[in-house]
């Protein structure tokens, strides 16, 4: 396991029925089918040889259709479902082959649930929902009140805490049930279709507000979900799963341009594309200047490159701003006939032009790129210039 991974699935299976290992587990070795299994065996593959890691501090989703095995394989990482064969590691304990004690401690420790259908105590209230986790581990009241509180603030449920649940929507409920989550104040989130029982414009909200937490605590997330869009605009990485199996991983922009096969391909079809290709992915070099030059140096640049317009950037590569050919020439032609006039390009420089970043869907370029009438910078948080993005790379991005 590298550093940088905290859960590590490999060659995993997950077989019902009787006597699994001994019937059903050869059979799935040799490549015989679900169906095949089933009716010889009477055995039910769940999980079939799947292998994959979560990087720490990134939003993992594993998404199918239902009966994939997607939520069979959330409940193996934390052995709620104990695995027929294979590995499961997490933070580099076995978890496969860990004892109850050890598998309470990260359970406790490392690893909270949020559930699809919240799972909540309903003649309780909302700060002792929130609390329950931590009242269980025998923490005092007023620790365990404190941070649950803290809990409840941040995940926008603050002046509900005396509430009973049952007097709440369901993305409130929700939002109780991620709050008792993070009370525990997890290493890593397991979330099993936690927003697919809510309605469509709750369920957007609720997944900006993950994002948004996501951003502020960089947790380790596993979310597990059977809706494209959903997996993603909220995956770092997505693995793809089919009859058990897991049939691609990769972040979303991969699985949009390289699907792994036709299922693959089926899925992505009909998604809309310009809110997952980002800026930096469609980013081309451009010609560029530096605050030094003068007007003849960045005429000459022009005129090699074959354009009207230059990017230019100080001395650390910083974008800076746009120049332009007739206010280039204008100041060529000053600087000849006067020796007070400016040496260099940053009286002409336009200092206010329009930057994206490379992780910007090209959705929100749009509007910015038909009112443009040269490409659109791309910098990063650095303020470095990383190239441009062109009106016919936005729609070559969009169209596939």
């Amino acid at each position: 396991m590298s550093t940088d991974t905290i859960v590590e699935v490999e060659g995993l299976y997950k077989i019902f029925g009787h006597q699994p290992k001994e019937r059903a587990l050869p059979l799935v070795e040799k490549g015989r089918s679900k169906a095949e299994i089933l009716e010889e065996t009477g055995c039910t593959v769940g999980i079939n040889n799947a292998s994959f890691s979560v990087k720490k501090r990134e939003i993992f989703v594993i998404m199918g259709l239902s009966g994939s095995g997607k939520s069979t394989v959330i409940r193996c990482v934390n052995r709620l479902i104990p695995a027929t064969a294979g590995s499961v590691k997490v933070s580099g304990v076995d978890v496969t082959g860990a004892s109850e004690e050890a598998l309470r401690d990260l359970r406790r420790k490392k690893m909270s649930m949020v559930f699809q259908r919240f799972g909540l105590l309903p003649h309780r209230t909302v700060i002792d929902n929130v609390a329950f986790g931590l009242e269980i581990q025998n923490v005092s009241k007023e620790e365990r009140y404190k941070k649950a509180e803290e809990a409840i603030q941040l995940v926008g449920l603050d002046g509900y805490s005396d509430s009973m649940t049952q007097a709440l929507s369901g993305g409130m409920q929700q939002r109780v049930g991620l709050a008792r989550a993070l009370a525990n104040d997890p290493e890593i989130l397991l979330m099993d279709e936690a927003f697919s029982a809510l309605d469509p414009l709750i369920r957007v909200q609720l997944q900006d507000e993950l994002l948004e937490l996501q951003a502020r605590q960089h947790r380790t997330i596993l979310f597990i979900t059977h809706d494209l869009d959903e997996a993603l605009k909220l995956g770092d990485r997505i693995a793809i799963m089919k009859d058990g199996a897991v049939v691609q991983v990769g972040t979303p922009e991969e699985i949009l341009r390289n699907p792994a096969n036709d299922y693959v391909r089926d899925f992505v079809e009909n998604v809309d594309r310009s809110k997952v290709i980002t800026a930096g992915s469609i980013k081309r070099r451009a010609p560029v200047a530096y605050l030094s030059y003068g007007p003849h140096q960045a005429l000459r640049e022009m005129r090699n490159e074959g354009v009207d317009h230059l990017y230019v950037l100080d001395s650390d590569r910083k974008f800076r701003g746009v120049v332009f050919l007739d206010e280039i020439v204008k100041l060529a032609d000053r600087t000849d006939k006067s020796e007070d006039a400016a040496a260099d390009i940053k009286s002409v420089l336009h200092s206010d032009y329009f930057t994206t970043k490379p992780e910007a869907p090209i959705a929100d370029l749009l509007e910015e790129a038909a009112q443009n009438v040269i490409p659109l910078a791309v910098v990063n948080d650095e303020g470095h210039f990383e190239g441009i993005v062109t009106r016919p790379a936005i729609l070559q991005g969009i169209a596939g």
